[in-house]
């Protein structure tokens, strides 16, 4: 895919990288020349995605993190650091999905879990990649949320709750570090066709009703997110920040 969009010269931190729409989004930043970092727990998946990247203008890094544990997150930046240089463009896209079901069946184990990955492991990258953003005067923060987070997710209340926090985090970086030049925006997909959402898309019913009811009748690809991704990145997207980019197909219209 070629695009007029250039990120060379740029570095790049997308957590949840070795598949997916993190995958694509680190792809297509690559595509554009920017030198990328993909991290997940699974070095096997960065690993074949990197191979997979091969003969693109970017450089891609590979290393494998844990972003529920701060040692592994501080780890994670201090070899992006030493290898590409200071961050300028993070993708908050790492996301569990635990504790599906009944409200009242939620246990401690679970919500510290699911806000351990979905909510601290986003504000530590920030708190460690945004005061270099600052000193620079430019980056950009984008977080890959979900329509959980802006409306109740049925049997997944506690994923919809993490994902609307981190929206509201998003608006207020956007407020905190605008004026210092670095931008924040969220992107919230609707059902997109990936290993994190198979047991949605694999669900004959599910799929069939969203195929009957949502105005653009298919599931999405993540292709699809991460062309909105590379927007946000690129100084195309210079006068946008604290918004939410919601790419669904018209299931929230």
């Amino acid at each position: 895919m070629s695009s007029s969009i250039s990120l060379k010269g740029k570095v790049a931190l997308v957590t949840g990288g070795g598949r997916g729409i993190g995958k694509s989004i680190a792809r297509r930043f690559v595509e554009a020349g920017a030198d990328v970092v993909i991290a997940s727990r699974k070095l096997e998946n960065l690993q074949a995605a990197a191979k997979e990247f091969e003969g693109l203008p970017g450089r891609v890094l590979p290393i494998a993190c844990h972003v529920g544990r701060i040692d592994q997150v501080e780890n994670l930046v201090r070899e992006t650091e030493q290898q590409f240089g200071p961050v300028d463009i993070l993708v908050n896209n790492s996301a569990t999905n635990i504790g599906q079901g009944p409200s009242l069946d939620i246990t401690d184990e679970m919500l510290d879990k699911i806000v351990d990955i979905n909510i601290k492991a986003a504000i530590r990258l920030v708190r460690l990649t945004v005061p270099k953003m600052i000193q620079r005067g430019s980056g950009s923060i984008i977080n890959i949320r979900s329509i959980a987070g802006i409306e109740p997710q049925p049997q997944g209340l506690l994923y919809s709750f993490t994902k609307a926090g981190l929206i509201m985090m998003t608006r207020g970086w956007a407020r905190e570090f605008g004026p210092s030049g670095v931008r924040c925006n969220t992107i919230a997909p609707g059902l997109i066709q990936t290993d994190f959402s198979e047991h949605f898309w694999k669900n004959e019913e599910y799929r069939s009703h969203l195929e009957k009811t949502q105005p653009i009748p298919r599931i999405g690809q993540p292709n699809e997110i991460s062309h909105a991704a590379l927007y946000l990145a690129s100084d195309e997207s210079s006068y946008v920040t604290g918004q939410v980019f919601v790419i669904d197909g018209g299931m929230t219209a």
